[in-house]
């Protein structure tokens, strides 16, 4: 799966944007990522719900919400009732994330638990059991345009142990530095989902360039 990151658009033309990765067949984008932060939690301020609002009747691709916020216990459930497919919370930030994976879920929404890149796996396995996808940061979170932190792909490759071994029933994302040159080892190690910024804003035609980032990540998956 591909999930192109509209931090990387042009916020100008955000509707043009999510339409240019919404064609057909392999160019067709599986969610748009949206990247919510709040100026607190991390230092860089983007997005809110009025704009998801909005991306919500500008297009049919699922929106894959992820909140870089603090206190998503009150925030996060509004993201769901809008309609976004998957809303992704910090570990890190998160008061009670079982009973916020419930509330996403009455909601509406798949949900999903995201790690910084120095925050260990195993310390949220219990919690994970409540979530339906794992958001593995390999970069920090705050702004775009980050290089690929590879040390974070031995957490990828427990989590998908655990997933094919059963303990474990999330789809497995990454998000950061995710291109041309590291997508293929991310696949290698396990990821389900990808999530590219520039790699898809950045090429002249957004479509075609998921359709590439998907063949590499299927042929190094395989």
């Amino acid at each position: 799966m591909i999930a192109p990151s509209i931090l990387s658009a042009d916020f100008a033309r955000l509707g043009e944007e999510i339409t240019a990765v919404a064609g057909t067949g392999e160019e067709r984008a599986d969610w748009v990522h949206v990247d919510v932060m709040d100026g607190h939690f991390v230092p860089n301020l983007t997005l809110g719900l009025p704009v998801v609002r909005a991306l919500l009747q500008a297009s049919d691709v699922p929106l894959d919400c992820h909140l870089m916020i603090d206190d998503p216990d009150r925030w996060a459930p509004g993201y769901a009732e809008a309609g976004a497919y998957n809303v992704t919370v910090h570990a890190e930030a998160a008061h009670d994330p079982v009973r916020l994976a419930k509330d996403l879920r009455a909601a509406g929404a798949k949900a999903g638990l995201s790690i910084k890149p120095d925050t260990p796996l195993e310390d949220h396995l219990e919690v994970l059991k409540h979530y339906d996808t794992l958001l593995v940061m390999s970069v920090e979170p705050g702004f775009g345009g980050q290089s690929f932190i590879p040390e974070v792909l031995a957490k990828v490759r427990t989590a998908r142990r655990l997933v094919d071994t059963g303990h474990l029933r999330v789809l497995v994302e990454i998000d950061g530095g995710i291109n041309t040159e590291t997508i293929e080892r991310a696949a290698e190690a396990g990821v389900d989902c990808f999530v590219a910024g520039s790699a898809v804003y950045g090429a002249e035609d957004p479509g075609r360039a998921v359709a590439a980032l998907r063949t590499q990540a299927a042929r190094a998956g395989r």
